[in-house]
């Protein structure tokens, strides 16, 4: 036998000796381990929670700060190998030993590492079953106190916890955001700053978004294709500034496509839903993950992945998939919750779905957790059963008590602006004087929007007790006079366009209220000189949707677009171009204006998404414009393989169209003598024709070979007839058009592009047409049936050709 050696000797008689001086110190360095990696090691061997409790039981007295949170990072990587993550973490959150373990975490915070703070903070919270969780308030409170010694990662992992924790406008998300800040001309990293974008994005300025936006396009190419998270995470920011860049858009896009196999329901799901907000096309991404979706609804069969899929699918998917996914539905109905069959009303409306099975279905889900909806979802579903024209009294009495229970509840300019909406569009939108009151009240704080919105709200009361109760009351037009004051007032008060712009994002010109609009654009005319390259797409989209003609403004987009279109993103072009066509108006400068704008287009039109290229196609067309780049990149084979749908024109006749087709068939002679809703040979719909022979008599269908189908036998039961171009020699071929306020401007009798267009192409086809205003119909001097038939006469056998 081998001899020990003195050292050894001498060191087993110290540690006696120390043990009988102090027995506890000696139990504590008995057991504790040199090093904590051979804890550690036993940590990453468990394969379970059972065998992670036991160990934490085992060794609960000697665990230092670095072991505790290898224990909490070990519950969560065992949690996310499960498959019902709700089940196991109330298992793991109940279990004694998670609560030994949170009392450890407790006690030793303050030694944690900077990395290990944050990380037990984010699985705490990912178990924690209390609001508030002591623990997760102790580490918050502490990472604040390191906050300026994180890096970028930690920063934005930490920025994750308080969104969790929904704390977007808390002070502390404000020290982050101004870290950021500071620190961003320095910063590489774009997958942990992408991240902190979209957690700060409520609180930054608009030069602060700029600046985000500009370095992450800086830093794009430094990161891997295959990194989906960092441009979903890119896109989401987008989305919520409601910023449509399309660049940053578009490369995020090209990754999604290159990834596309790899994408989950879930990724694909919040894609679709970013692009829709944002109103952002991408046919080739909807085409992969129309495939990809459809081949997950056999796989889907619990109702939660089931409705993520329907919600996601249903919108783009095609007639079969659609039937399937709504008989799948109707089985799994009775599992939903509240919240799914929220989304799936919103997904149905989206579809135009009006499976009545289904819809009944799906509001009894909604009538049993109608208590338990916020405001905005309130005025979802409002809108979705307005619009499937859902009809059930009980539902609609319930749903009208709890929002006239929120108004008088809510001080808040934005939420009553929503309850208010949701009561106008329901059966008996009429809104008592507490209601009324309400909304005075909150008028001074109110923004553009909300007070769009309380406009269009009143004048839907006013239309309401007029028809049906034949009551104007003062207090409603008195209301609609305080919101016209103080929405000038907003307007006469404004000092930046920029301020200006951030409100007109989410307006809607074409409902904004009559009274308001001249005073817009004459705000908008005031900051002409400050619409530049940055903002001209935006104002220029606005304007579009007014059907506002100011010349002033359009000459000012022109000019900006000529002198500034190096510093414009190609596919900015669209949106510029769009309210000339619109509105059918030419600036001074037009050939130089079209030729700067489409040459700086060309090199990207064979990657322009085929609906966007169509599009600006007829927008040029309605100005008379035919580059000829642009029509070899439409009319080829392979753009028209692209396309994935065409233009469908079906619909029936209204009462306003029936009455003006009993005039005409007795102005004509017959019905036998009129048609309607007729289809031209290309495509355009007409809403009336008839055919005079030489004489300018009718001639009656039927009588001669006109059409290329079999003729209907009632005119409005046909829905559209395709006709050729044989007559009779001598005879004309004439179109009656009715044309609603959407044709013309809405400050002039101006006819806007889309109507001038079809009118050069029907008299192309060989038709006289004759366009007649619904101001001129409806005037004083057509009040009467006599006066509306002497006026027919005239314009079919008179010599007017338009009656405009």
């Amino acid at each position: 036998m081998k001899k020990t050696p003195v050292f050894l000797e001498s060191l087993v008689t110290n540690m006696l000796r120390l043990r009988a001086i102090c027995p506890f110190s000696w139990r504590v360095f008995q057991f504790r381990p040199i090093s904590c990696e051979p804890l550690i090691i036993q940590m990453n061997k468990c394969t379970d929670e059972e065998q992670m409790f036991g160990f934490i039981e085992r060794n609960k007295a000697i665990l230092s700060e670095k072991q505790v949170g290898c224990a909490f990072d070990m519950l969560w990587k065992l949690q996310k190998q499960k498959t019902s993550l709700l089940k196991n973490a109330e298992y793991v959150r109940d279990h004694p030993q998670f609560l030994t373990l949170h009392n450890l975490a407790t006690n030793k915070f303050k030694l944690m590492n900077d990395d290990t703070l944050v990380n037990v903070l984010y699985v705490t919270q990912q178990f924690a079953g209390e609001a508030h969780d002591p623990l997760v308030e102790a580490l918050v409170t502490e990472a604040w106190r390191r906050l300026e010694r994180f890096d970028i990662k930690l920063l934005s992992e930490f920025s994750s916890c308080l969104a969790d924790q929904h704390l977007y406008f808390s002070p502390l998300m404000g020290k982050i955001a101004d870290i950021v800040h500071r620190n961003l001309e320095t910063t590489q990293d774009l997958s942990s700053l992408s991240v902190l974008m979209v957690n700060i994005s409520s609180l930054i300025s608009r030069h602060f978004q700029q600046q985000l936006v500009n370095k992450t396009e800086l830093l794009f190419d430094t990161i891997d294709s295959s990194e989906v998270n960092v441009a979903k995470s890119i896109a989401k920011f987008l989305r919520n500034v409601r910023y449509r860049y399309q660049p940053l858009l578009e490369r995020c896009n090209n990754v999604f496509l290159s990834n596309v196999d790899h994408l989950d329901l879930d990724s694909i799901s919040k894609i679709l839903s970013v692009y829709k907000f944002l109103q952002f096309n991408s046919f080739e991404f909807i085409i992969m993950a129309k495939k990809k979706l459809t081949e997950m609804i056999p796989l889907c069969n619990h109702p939660a992945s089931f409705v993520k899929l329907f919600v996601a699918l249903g919108p783009i998917a095609g007639p079969e998939e659609k039937k399937q996914l709504k008989s799948t539905m109707l089985l799994m109905s009775e599992d939903l919750t509240g919240e799914q069959a929220l989304a799936v009303l919103g997904a149905m409306g989206d579809m135009e779905s009006r499976n009545s099975c289904l819809i009944k279905r799906v509001t009894s889900v909604l009538h049993k957790h109608l208590d338990g909806y916020k405001p905005l979802e309130l005025l979802k579903i409002t809108q979705e059963l307005t619009f499937l024209h859902f009809q059930r009294k009980e539902f609609f009495a319930k749903l009208r008590e709890l929002l006239l229970s929120y108004l008088k509840n809510s001080f808040i300019p934005t939420e009553v602006s929503v309850l208010v909406r949701a009561i106008s569009l329901l059966p008996s939108p009429h809104l008592d004087e507490v209601g009324i009151s309400r909304i005075e009240a909150v008028l001074p704080q109110c923004d553009l929007n909300n007070l769009s919105s309380f406009a269009t709200s009143v004048l839907r009361w006013i239309q309401h007790d007029h028809v049906y109760l034949d009551n104007m009351t003062a207090k409603q037009l008195k209301l609609l006079q305080k919101l016209d004051h103080y929405g000038r007032q907003r307007l006469q008060h404004s000092n930046s366009l920029d301020l200006l712009r951030k409100e007109l994002k989410s307006l809607k010109g074409n409902t904004f209220p009559e009274s308001l609009l001249e005073e817009m654009i004459a705000t908008l005319q005031h900051f002409m000189d400050d619409i530049n390259y940055i903002n001209v797409g935006e104002i220029a989209s606005f304007i579009s949707s007014t059907d506002y003609l100011s010349t002033l403004l359009l000459d000012r987009i022109a000019s900006v677009a000529v002198q500034q279109i190096e510093k414009i993103h190609p596919f900015t072009i669209p949106a510029i171009i769009r309210p000339f066509s619109v509105l059918n108006y030419d600036p001074p400068q037009r050939d130089e204006f079209l030729g700067t704008c489409v040459q700086h287009l060309n090199s990207y039109l064979g990657i322009l998404d085929p609906f966007i290229l169509v599009f600006l196609g007829f927008s040029l067309a309605t100005l008379e414009y035919f580059p000829e780049d642009l029509l070899k990149a439409i009319f080829n084979i392979k753009f028209l393989a692209r396309l994935d749908s065409q233009l469908e024109s079906i619909g029936g006749m209204d009462g306003t169209q029936q009455q003006i087709f009993k005039m005409l068939a007795e102005v004509l002679g017959g019905i036998n003598c009129v048609k309607a809703s007729v289809l031209t040979p290309y495509y355009h719909k007409v809403d009336f024709e008839c055919i005079l022979d030489k004489r300018k008599k009718p001639l009656p269908y039927g009588s001669h070979n006109i059409a290329l189908g079999q003729l209907p036998e009632m005119p409005w039961e046909s829905n559209i007839e395709i006709v050729g171009s044989r007559l009779p020699p001598g005879a004309e071929r004439i179109a009656l058009e009715f044309l609603d306020s959407k044709a013309l401007c809405r400050n002039i009798p101006h006819m806007k592009g889309k109507s001038a267009m079809k009118k050069r192409h029907l008299e192309i086809l060989g038709y006289r047409v004759i366009q007649i205003s619904q101001f001129e119909w409806n005037s004083m001097a057509l009040s009467t049936k006599d006066a509306r038939m002497d006026y027919l006469r005239e314009c079919i056998f008179g010599e007017v050709k338009s009656c405009l």
